[in-house]
């Protein structure tokens, strides 16, 4: 509405109140998209039959702009009536046998290039998951109705309307039109289990099947959009946790009928972008999502969790992690655990005692997820593991293989549990804490 006129002068004009049985959204699509009106509300929050329009200057004759806006608005409501009408005459079942004929991607071929195709995978990922196949089934009918046709914003909202009006539940009602959801950065994600498998479902459809023929992003280039739907993926796995990523992928691999597709690095990034837009460093998120990605509540769990760490903890620990990694490209083959027996000096053995220590006050924060208490340990960990470098007079490299092994042994086992949750490897020197 900015920038349309000169001198903005308001008119406040009406419509037969008859028309306010169609769906509310058709209503104010049309006065907002076609006419560029302002819907109003009564003052119990309905939607009234009235609309405010702009003229562009003062006009001699506002009542003629009125009744000229007032006639346009009745014919578009008109059709609008007309076709929400129609539609109702018809069936979900009629509207997802023309979907059949409908061509969602062509790469995929025959059998699995349609919409009706994609609609009978949606339900076959859905049940793989122990969901309700129902809204599944009529996820994408209302596609064909008219109205949509007409309103392609709307779908999903008349798929609602359409869904209750031939008999299904509310809660099929709603899955049919949250499954859309989100439709954009920062949109809503959907409210029920069963609109956020819906959704899950079809979205990992499309990308699982697009990757599979060839179709994945390329730099900038996202025309199928499968970058966003990935974020949305995430998005609606942040709020619905009970879902799994690995079996959604997998129910999705097995419906397409693809054996492998690389789709790691290309979700690990949307995730990423995801933390680092929230204010997670990205050096952190990075570190988290280097160990695992597929459950994005514990990814980003461990991600903030680095902010304990200090930059003092991230070099001595990232120093531990290189030794081990040399010593493994050097092909050391390293125990997963010293034998204290072995150990000569007494910063051997007071880092033995520090590091089960650690690992025993550790037990309950790891198994209830608690990372930001395990990295607290961490640090309180950390000035005997700089004491046994710095000023234990030993060299964990030792010429002699024995206590080389069993020194790299001890670092190696001190080490592994934290790398489960975050990779030091990847962490900068300057951290959260100080």
């Amino acid at each position: 509405m900015i920038h349309l006129g000169e001198y903005p002068v308001g008119v406040v004009g009406g419509f037969d109140p008859s028309f306010l049985e169609i769906p509310e959204e058709m209503i104010v699509t049309t006065m907002r998209n076609n006419q560029r009106y302002f819907a109003l509300e009564s003052a119990d929050g309905k939607l009234a039959n009235k609309f405010v329009t702009m003229m562009a200057t003062i006009v001699a004759d506002p009542e003629v702009v009125r009744r000229g806006n007032e006639k346009v608005i009745a014919s578009r409501l008109s059709d609008g009536k007309f076709f929400f009408a129609e539609d109702r005459k018809k069936s979900l079942d009629a509207w997802n046998t023309k979907l059949d004929s409908v061509v969602f991607q062509a790469k995929l071929g025959d059998g699995r290039k349609t919409i009706g195709d994609k609609v009978r995978r949606i339900v076959k990922i859905v049940e793989a998951l122990g969901g309700d196949g129902h809204a599944a089934s009529i996820c994408k009918a209302d596609l064909a109705s008219h109205a949509v046709g007409e309103f392609p914003e709307l779908q999903g909202v008349m798929g609602r309307y359409y869904a209750k009006h031939f008999g299904y539940g509310d809660d099929v009602a709603r899955a049919v039109e949250e499954h859309w959801w989100p439709k954009g950065g920062g949109g809503d994600v959907p409210t029920t289990p069963n609109g956020a498998l819906v959704a899950l479902a079809d979205r990992m459809d499309t990308i699982v099947g697009c990757f599979a023929v060839g179709l994945e992003p390329s730099g900038s280039a996202d025309p199928l959009g499968l970058r966003r739907a990935a974020i949305g993926v995430w998005q609606i796995l942040l709020k619905h946790p009970t879902f799994s990523f690995t079996q959604l992928l997998d129910a999705a691999k097995a419906a397409l009928g693809v054996a492998e597709v690389k789709l790691d690095e290309f979700f690990r990034q949307r995730l990423r972008g995801i933390f680092v837009d929230s204010g997670i460093p990205a050096q952190d998120a990075d570190a988290a999502l280097a160990q695992d990605f597929r459950d994005p509540r514990d990814a980003m769990a461990r991600a903030l969790a680095c902010a304990k760490i200090s930059k003092e903890a991230r070099e001595v620990f990232k120093r531990v992690a290189n030794i081990v990694d040399d010593a493994r490209g050097k092909g050391l083959v390293i125990g997963d655990a010293p034998t204290p027996a072995r150990f000569v000096a007494d910063v051997e053995r007071t880092l033995h005692a520090a590091i089960a220590a650690a690992q025993q006050r550790e037990d309950s924060a790891r198994t209830n997820r608690n990372y930001a208490a395990v990295f607290e340990s961490l640090e309180a960990l950390r000035p005997t593991v700089a004491m046994f470098f710095d000023k234990g007079g030993v060299m964990v490299m030792d010429p002699d293989p024995a206590l080389r092994d069993n020194r790299l042994a001890l670092l190696h086992w001190f080490i592994t549990p934290y790398l489960s949750i975050a990779d030091f490897r990847l962490l900068g020197g300057s951290g959260g804490a100080s």
